[in-house]
């Protein structure tokens, strides 16, 4: 899953992209209201984390462009004012939710985790396919109640998948989903990515495989 991180502070920035990345998040940021108007509105990204002060162009007002414009990722904003007002604002502007420094990161990797399960419509922080559990929060992953273990891309491949179990997934959309923004990106590893995810999750030879490829348009993680 892939987030924009938007803060101006570069200690906090750095952090923040710590503590995603080691969760397993791909991780674009921007410094300041400009940067993050445009990769907002020319990169694919799951949800941002987005500081309301910033240079440039404020946070609110990229907010509400983002909104105008119809783009409806989950927005977590970031304030440094204990200021209702301020609160009351951005959730008006389309924030899904708000923290008010100093926080958590802990708090904060809870609240991002739950704007992405509910933007693909999963309640439970243990996402299921059949006996394959996939848990968000320690990063854990069994299939028939044994250990996975995965590479970080091969994390982030099922995790996506995870997140939307039956719908068809384009090499495409993967690939812009698991990869920053400068990253350089070929959609072809993405097809060892998910061959190597069928071996590990393949409990038994006579399992049918658990993600399947349709010809020409992508893949699919099959529901029992």
């Amino acid at each position: 899953m892939r987030i924009l991180l938007v803060e101006d502070d570069a200690l906090l920035r750095t952090q923040l992209r710590t503590a995603l990345q080691e969760a397993g998040y791909t991780v674009d940021e921007a410094d300041n209201g400009h940067d993050a108007q445009f990769l907002g509105d020319t990169e694919t990204v799951d949800a941002v984390v987005l500081d309301l002060g910033l240079p440039m162009v404020d946070g609110l007002t990229v907010l509400k462009r983002w909104r105008g414009q119809g783009r409806n990722m989950p927005v977590l904003i970031l304030t440094a004012r204990d200021n209702w007002h301020e609160k009351v604002a951005g959730i008006d502007a389309g924030a899904d939710d708000y923290l008010t420094k100093p926080f958590h990161l802990e708090e904060l990797l809870a609240r991002l985790r739950a704007l992405i399960r509910r933007a693909s419509g999963q309640a439970s922080a243990v996402l299921q396919c059949g006996d394959l559990l996939l848990d968000t929060r320690s990063g854990r992953v069994t299939c028939a109640g044994q250990p996975v273990m995965l590479t970080s891309h091969e994390y982030k491949v099922l995790a996506y998948f995870m997140h939307r179990p039956g719908v068809l997934v384009s090499r495409t959309e993967l690939t812009e989903h698991i990869y920053a923004q400068d990253f350089d990106r070929d959609s072809n590893t993405i097809e060892v990515f998910v061959g190597r995810l069928r071996k590990k999750l393949q409990s038994s030879a006579d399992h049918p495989a658990r993600i399947e490829t349709v010809r020409g348009m992508g893949y699919r993680l099959v529901p029992p």
